[in-house]
């Protein structure tokens, strides 16, 4: 590889790095993380006349981001995001859904996570692994916060590029 050539890493292997919520005074807050990684289901998705009607593979990874988990000094399920109860929701979702696009499916699936699962942040990769014969796959990834995790506090771009850290 020459100096110049860009080094690309399969976006399946990147680390998960959330951005830290920030309190109005300026500290970060700990943001723990729950992940669900490669989920595969089967749904009806595309704009293609081919992917209009029989359902296709797409692969999901998930991190869920919430301050502090108790469940680290509970030990109780109760106290943490329940990531097989995560994973059903999912799945029915990709059974009923009606959406064409992956871009809406994983915002469907973003705000699902922090509506019923109390995530303060969620990152989405979203795939279809067969849509070509010549690709390993073709997705979204997409980020979102609650609306008010960081109310008070000024407006920061500086988690940006950071979601991403070669492996």
């Amino acid at each position: 590889m020459g100096r110049f050539e860009p080094r690309l890493e399969p976006i399946g292997e990147a680390v998960y790095v959330a951005p830290q919520p920030a309190f109005s005074d300026g500290r970060t807050a700990a943001m723990d993380i729950v992940y669900i990684e490669g989920l595969t289901g089967q749904t009806v998705i595309g704009i293609d006349k081919s992917e209009l009607h029989d359902p296709q593979t797409v692969r999901l990874s998930l991190a869920i981001g919430v301050p502090s988990i108790r469940a680290c000094s509970t030990d109780r399920i109760e106290d943490t995001v329940n990531y097989a109860a995560v994973r059903e929701a999912i799945l029915a979702l990709l059974a009923s859904h009606g959406l064409q696009l992956l871009e809406a499916l994983a915002e469907r699936i973003a705000q699902l996570v922090i509506a019923d699962f109390g995530a303060h942040w969620v990152r989405v990769v979203l795939a279809k692994p067969a849509k070509f014969d010549d690709v390993d796959a073709v997705g979204v990834v997409i980020e979102r916060r609650l609306r008010g995790d960081r109310a008070g506090s000024p407006v920061s771009l500086a988690w940006i590029g950071r979601g991403y850290v070669p492996g």
